[in-house]
Parts: structure tokens; C-alpha cells; sequence
């Protein structure tokens, strides 16, 4: 009783100062018509740092997921009853549904512990819950050091916050070769979405430690894993504010951030970011401006000549996208793209029955310049670059319980097997 005892103190100690969330509500609007879009449209420009759009406006046939703060709940529900703005809440209280993801990290109903080859338990590390940035990088040095012919651990450069970043090379040593073919992921370079390092460590798990049901993709290619993209924004959200997107890179006077995914130098600023260091997908100053996005590119660079596949995970929507996301244009080589892309989807469907679309960014989702796929594609020169948005829809939004964190990652693992078949095929 007393560790338990102990245990909530620490626990409780470490949320007290953490930005609560009581009475915010996230409430999923639909327009009818063109000047209600419009409307909704003018809203996220204006107002998007009073109003968190989770989805930004997109079309008239998709609906929005907006989080109202409690003190623009009466002028928000009279902008919907003025337009007459087809609307639902989906989460009624968004400090309940952190809480209530806590509580189940803290009893998870399922244990599946991460186990040595040899089947032995070993890291602190399992996917019944989510876990911090130390705890994550204790489990990339344990593999690194336990499995020393196949995993190399990269510092590529330090965040604005001091903290090292980590690729994580996967290879084996005994077939090593200069021209195989290599996949590229990343993931958590937005810091709410927790479920993407989740995937990213479980991927890096599945790929080392069950090399023997699958020796082929470890003897046939190379693999290269940012785990987290954004360390010191993925901290803060374990801290002190659970729904933190940006960097921490303080902008000015009370603004802090950079969108990392709006920061790549590829058709910077060209539309679909924010010139206003307050809003969520603030561009930065310039081009690579932020320390997270320059390590990467210099990182990636190194490598890219052999790379053929790039998947950059984030949350949420289930969507598998494809540049570009600076112009409604399509790539020459799309239809290469969607093929693959949807073979990987309609393998990941066979699993639970979860549904993914296929498409550009701007043809499934809206106009976003300055991604880190426009950039892989176009100046890094890797053919098959892809944003994945993983579950869900928005029934929970970036507050994914864990208990999907398994179900999640098992069928994203039968989708990443089809690109890798296709991957190994790839001539340089």
C-alpha cells in the first residue's frame, strides 16, 4: 500500500503544474453550403489560437473536429445555431478523457510485455501504455547494446532544449551491403500524437527482436527510424500540456513553437501555414531555422541515395498520404504511389477491419507547404514518400487510449510488410 501510496504522490506531483483541460469540449462540425465553410474557413485563420482545430477545414463533404475552450462555449454554440452548422460533441469533456487514459495507463487490462529472443522479459518499455522521452531512449540503447550486429544508435544533433536526437539504423551485419535498397520512418514530429513513437518503437521491437520470422527484411535492407521527431515537444506534452503540437523554441513574447512539419525547405511558406508565432502551424523564420528539422535533413541526406521508402508517421484520421502538399498538382510517378499505398492499406484492412484512404495531401486533407515528404520527394530525391495518419477518426482524436496502441501497431505491421516486399524489389 505505501508504494502505492508513494507511487500517485510522484505521479500527482509530476501533473501539478500541467495545463488542465476541465469543460473544453471537441465538437465535430459539417457544412451545408459554401458560406458556412466559409465561415468555418475564416474561423481557423482568424481564430485558431482560441479555437484548437484537430482538423483543419478541408471540404464541404469532410467535417471538422474543433476543441472549444469553456469561455467561448456561448459564442461558439451561437456562431453554429447562426449558420445553422451541422454539428456533434465527440468528446464532452476533454480533461476527463486525459484522465481517464491515465487511469488506464496506470491499470492497463492487458499485459504484454517487450521479451528478449529468448523470450525472457527485459525493457521497462511495452505498448500497454504510452512512455516518455527517457524511457524510450533507455529501450534504443538497451536493443543497441544487446543486439550490437543489428542495431546502430545515431546521435544526429541536439534539439533547441539541449536533448540528443536518435536514429536508429537496422541492419544485419553478416549481409551487409553498400546498394541494398533502405526505409526511411519517423514519427512524433507533432508531440500530441503519442501514437506515433508508439509504433515506431513496436516497429523498431518487431524488426530486432523477431528478425528470425522475418530475416529477410533485415538481410535484404536497411532500415533508418527517427523514433521521435520532436523531443522537447514530446516531453512537454508529458509534462505540461498534454495537446502541445509545436517545438519549443520560443518565438515571441508569449509564443513558443515551430510546426516542424511546416519548417522543411521544400516550397516553403508557400500556403496552408501560419506566419503568426501563436498559431499551431507557425512556419518559423525561415527555411530549417529549427535545430529537430536541420538534424534531420542533414541526417536523411546522408542516407537518402540508397532510400527508397519514406513513411512519416502521425495521428489522426487513417489516411495514407503522397505529396505534394504545396499544390493540388500531383506528382508524375502518383500512380506508382497510390498502387503501393493502397496494396499496403488493403492488408492493413484484412487485420480489424479498419478503414484508410489513399491520396495527395491537398487532394484528401488541404494545402500544407513546408511537410517533410514534399521535401523528401522533391529535393531529397526518395521516390516513395508517405504521411501516415494513424487511428482514429476522432471518437478519441490525439487522446488514442492505449489499449489501441497494440491493435494499431499489428495491423500498421502487415501494411509496412507490403511496402517492404515492393521495397526490396526496387532497382537503384
Amino acid at each position: 500500500m505505501r508504494t502505492l501510496a508513494l507511487l500517485a504522490l510522484i505521479l500527482a506531483s509530476a501533473w501539478a503544474t500541467e495545463k488542465r483541460y476541465d469543460g473544453y469540449k471537441v465538437v465535430q462540425v459539417k457544412a451545408k453550403d459554401v458560406p458556412s465553410f466559409q465561415t468555418l474557413a475564416k474561423l481557423y485563420d482568424e481564430q485558431s489560437s482560441i479555437y484548437d482545430f484537430w482538423t483543419e477545414p478541408r471540404s464541404l463533404e469532410e467535417p471538422i473536429d474543433i476543441m472549444v475552450p469553456p469561455a467561448y462555449t456561448e459564442t461558439f454554440e451561437r456562431l453554429l445555431q447562426t449558420h445553422n452548422l451541422e454539428h456533434r460533441i465527440k468528446i464532452a469533456d476533454v480533461q476527463s478523457a486525459i484522465e481517464i487514459s491515465r487511469k488506464d495507463q496506470a491499470s492497463p487490462t492487458v499485459v504484454q510485455e517487450p521479451r528478449s529472443r529468448s523470450g525472457s522479459l527485459r525493457y521497462k518499455l511495452n505498448w500497454t501504455e504510452y512512455h516518455d522521452y527517457t524511457t524510450i531512449v533507455l529501450f534504443l540503447a538497451e536493443l543497441a547494446q544487446n543486439y550490437p550486429d543489428i542495431v546502430t544508435l545515431i546521435t544526429i544533433g541536439k534539439t533547441h532544449e539541449n536533448r540528443e536526437m536518435y536514429m536508429v539504423k537496422i541492419s544485419n551485419s553478416q549481409t551487409s551491403n553498400a546498394t541494398k535498397n533502405a526505409i526511411l520512418v519517423d514519427g512524433g514530429i507533432h508531440a500530441r500524437e503519442w501514437i506515433a513513437p508508439a509504433f515506431n518503437t513496436w516497429l523498431i521491437h518487431e524488426l530486432v527482436e523477431n528478425y528470425a520470422a522475418h530475416p529477410q527484411y533485415l538481410d535484404n535492407l536497411d532500415w533508418y527510424i527517427l523514433p521521435v521527431m520532436n523531443p522537447d515537444g514530446y516531453v512537454y506534452s508529458f509534462a505540461d500540456d498534454r495537446l502541445w503540437r509545436k517545438n519549443r523554441n520560443p518565438v515571441n513574447g508569449p509564443c513558443v513553437g515551430i510546426d516542424l512539419n511546416r519548417n522543411f525547405g521544400f516550397h516553403w511558406n508557400e500556403g496552408g501555414s501560419a506566419g503568426n508565432g501563436c498559431d499551431d502551424t507557425y512556419h518559423g523564420p525561415a527555411a530549417f531555422s529549427e535545430d529537430e528539422s536541420a538534424n534531420a535533413r542533414d541526417a536523411i541526406l546522408l542516407v537518402a541515395e540508397r532510400t527508397k521508402v519514406y513513411l512519416s508517421y502521425h495521428s489522426y484520421s487513417q489516411v495514407w498520404l503522397t505529396p505534394w502538399g504545396y499544390t493540388v498538382d500531383l506528382p508524375e510517378d502518383y500512380p506508382l504511389l497510390f498502387d503501393l499505398a493502397q496494396n499496403a492499406v488493403n492488408n492493413l484492412t484484412a487485420v480489424y477491419g479498419t478503414q484508410y484512404s489513399v491520396g495527395s495531401t491537398t487532394g484528401l486533407l488541404y494545402v500544407a507547404s513546408g511537410g517533410s515528404i514534399d521535401w523528401i520527394k522533391g529535393d531529397a530525391g526518395i521516390p516513395y514518400a508517405y504521411t501516415v495518419e494513424l487511428r482514429d477518426t476522432g471518437d478519441y482524436g490525439f487522446l488514442l487510449p492505449a489499449d489501441q496502441i497494440i491493435p494499431n501497431n499489428l495491423e500498421m505491421w502487415e501494411a509496412v510488410k507490403v511496402v517492404a516486399d515492393y521495397t526490396m524489389t526496387i532497382a537503384n
